[in-house]
């Protein structure tokens, strides 16, 4: 039995060498998809424009700022400003993530979706809905 198969000494160096490319590229894509994510940061205010947030890609919470008018207000008024600013970076933060893993390891990747279905659920809560493609 010839043809390069499996059993076939060439085959096997020829298979094993395509193997190991794929997992390389793989190995490749996830550190490029991890340090972009590391980079994200997303900025949102609220509606009224009362306070502003930063987040970084897991959500963590990296600045707050309060606009003048946060004086003339109460104070669950304001909560509920840095909270509605919060939804909103988290909001654009899983949506960056969704493109940014899309982008580095491809659509189809099964990886892909788990990586951004385990994002989105960090985000946005494990009631979240999933968006559709």
């Amino acid at each position: 039995m010839s043809g390069g198969g499996l059993l076939d000494p060439d085959g096997a160096t020829a298979y094993l060498a395509s193997w190991k490319n794929r997992i390389d590229k793989m190995a490749a894509d996830t550190q490029a998809m991890s340090d972009r994510l590391g980079e994200l940061r997303v900025t949102a205010e609220d509606d009224n424009g009362l306070a502003e947030v930063t987040i970084d890609a897991s959500g963590v919470l990296v600045d707050v700022r309060f606009t003048d008018r946060i004086q003339r207000v109460a104070p669950d008024v304001v909560s509920r400003a840095v909270l509605g600013a919060l939804r909103a970076a988290r909001l654009t933060a899983a949506e960056r993530s969704r493109r940014i893993i899309t982008e580095t390891m491809g659509p189809d990747s099964v990886a892909a979706r788990t990586i951004t279905e385990r994002i989105e659920k960090q985000l946005l809560g494990p009631d979240a809905e999933q968006p559709d493609e």
